[in-house]
């Protein structure tokens, strides 16, 4: 006989030893007659990767837009860092979108020069050393690389800058399983103890090891969240075999 895992609420900031760095309060988005998140409470403190798990359509991606601050049409109260969301908050957020903006006919050189002109805390070198840990070449044009070599560029960019928050939306869906491993270990390999990592995805296996935390998400709210080795303790189980019986799979 299977059980339903029970849902988990995110506990308070002000009752955690660390204040959060995203706040989410009430946080309502509808396009048009569809909600998309639907008054989601959210607390998420820094110091740890959190895996942000649910469904196509269940607001993964307008909950990341929005945490970006490039998606403004939204009711609740949301803060980054302390701070309301407005260009305060945009400066210390590295935002990885599931689709690319960068020209398909860009070199990754001039890809690496774009981010150093617009991001004040671009780190060049840092980018130039996962391009080469993923075995890219600068010179190389992002049209003549495959889905997965593209993931690994936008992946270099958005790592490399010296934010707190790190929101990457579905960063290694186009890779194959075999570099998976190489493209976590370099996204790791970066991160500040103190820093946020949020990624959104359905590949719960290949992810797991490096979870602290999880979120799942349904019909825009929180559905079930905690600390990954809680929940596997309290479950018996791993967080993919949770995950598959939260949505029925």
């Amino acid at each position: 006989m299977t059980t339903t895992p029970t849902l988990h609420q995110e506990s308070d900031p002000a009752m955690t030893e660390q204040p959060a760095l995203v706040s989410v309060r009430g946080l309502t988005v509808h396009y048009g007659s569809r909600t998309a998140l639907d008054g989601l409470d959210l607390d998420l403190p820094g110091g740890q990767i959190v895996g942000l798990l649910g469904e196509n359509g269940c607001g993964k991606s307008t909950l990341m837009k929005v945490l970006a601050g490039v998606y403004a049409d939204h009711r609740g109260e949301v803060r980054v860092a302390g701070l309301p969301l407005g260009p305060a908050t945009k400066a210390v957020v590295s935002y990885l979108p599931d689709r690319s903006a960068l020209p398909e006919r860009a070199r990754v050189r001039y890809c690496l020069e774009l981010f150093e002109d617009f991001y004040p805390d671009f780190d060049r070198a840092k980018a130039a050393e996962l391009i080469a840990r993923f075995r890219l070449e600068e010179s190389t044009r992002l049209e003549e690389m495959s889905k997965g070599m593209r993931e690994k560029v936008h992946i270099a960019l958005a790592m490399a800058r010296r934010a707190r928050v790190f929101l990457l939306d579905e960063p290694i869906s186009g890779v194959d399983p075999a570099a998976r491993d190489g493209i976590l270990d370099g996204i790791l390999r970066t991160l500040d103890d103190d820093s946020l990592l949020v990624i959104a995805t359905h590949l719960v296996h290949d992810l797991e090891p490096g979870l602290d935390s999880v979120v799942m998400m349904r019909h825009g709210r929180v559905l079930l969240t905690g600390a990954a080795d809680e929940l596997r303790a309290e479950h018996g189980e791993s967080l993919e075999q949770i995950f598959r019986k939260v949505y029925g799979s």
